[in-house]
């Protein structure tokens, strides 16, 4: 490891989350590390003035709204975790944040996980959650079926982008999509960037869990670099310096300007992987969250 190149608070916060070997046998006790480092790495995030639990077309959700008015815009939030770890108390205090900074709802999905529901469960949860949010029900939380964007962290970013292509597929226009440091590529051809926390045999594992040998990793639903990236909506992809998916996650926003879809793509120096989830530890997670919540306010001035 070069020093040099490590931010002080990355460092720190590399030793927060005990580290357990992934696998399958071991899986219980890595899903249990990541909730109990939650409130060292997160925090508790602000008061909301409404959250409430629903059934987003029977899928688990929670749902926090901060503004004002009957009809907000929401984000649709898919968590990270490798398709395996997290629920919606990991990332709780991030989207508390995106609420209450965006003016935005958020309903954060607690989608199935693998390796007991490799893929499509995690997307066809996803799915269904956005054909909630376009429903009848939407209103009476006090929601605007016309004004959506969908959002995830690493392997949440990978499910948001394959549900912002699916919704375009079934002419479904969105407000914007926002991906925070996300898994985009199943080839796994990863840098030597272990040192920094997340490692290429994790990687591996999570890609194994979610798409077992055997899946087809070549379609669209789980290699986003090889759909047709055109009429996809405005995006914002943040990524980290020494986090072994950002050549991808940036590859991913290359596409799609060439395909002529409005990107804003912000690389940040010396940071590790998702490091905006862990607002309690970066001072650069906070700035993040703003950028994010900026570019939903202006998002909800467009017109639907």
């Amino acid at each position: 490891m070069d020093p040099s190149r490590l931010h002080p608070q990355a460092r720190a916060a590399m030793q927060v989350q005990q580290r357990v070997p992934l696998t399958r046998a071991n899986l219980t006790a890595a899903r249990l590390s990541m909730i109990q480092a939650t409130p060292a790495e997160v925090g508790k995030g602000p008061a909301i003035r409404s959250l409430t639990t629903v059934d987003a077309g029977g899928v688990p959700a929670r749902l926090y709204r901060n503004g004002d008015g009957e009809a907000l815009p929401v984000v649709l939030y898919a968590h990270g975790g490798g398709w395996v770890m997290g629920g919606v108390d990991t990332h709780d205090g991030l989207c508390r944040h995106l609420a209450a900074a965006s003016g935005w709802a958020v309903l954060s999905v607690d989608y199935r996980l693998a390796p007991e529901h490799p893929y499509p469960a995690p997307v066809d949860d996803l799915v269904r959650a956005l054909t909630w949010l376009r429903g009848p029900e939407a209103p009476r939380h006090g929601l605007d079926p016309a004004r959506i964007a969908v959002a995830g962290d690493s392997s949440g970013g990978h499910l948001a982008a394959v549900t912002a292509r699916r919704a375009r597929d079934a002419g479904i226009r969105l407000a914007g999509q926002l991906l925070v440091c996300p898994v985009i590529d199943p080839m796994a051809d990863y840098p030597a960037l272990d040192e920094y926390g997340l490692d290429r045999e994790e990687m591996r594992f999570f890609w194994d869990a979610f798409a077992p040998p055997g899946v087809d990793r070549t379609q669209p639903d789980l290699d986003p670099l090889r759909a047709d990236l055109t009429g996809l909506p405005s995006t914002v992809v943040i990524t980290a310096e020494l986090d072994l998916l950002s050549a991808e996650g940036e590859r991913y926003a290359a596409g799609l300007l060439a395909a002529g879809v409005p990107v804003t793509a912000v690389r940040y120096q010396g940071l590790i992987h998702n490091f905006p989830r862990k607002l309690a530890l970066f001072d650069a997670a906070h700035v993040a969250l703003a950028q994010l919540a900026a570019v939903l306010r202006r998002w909800s001035e467009e017109e639907p």
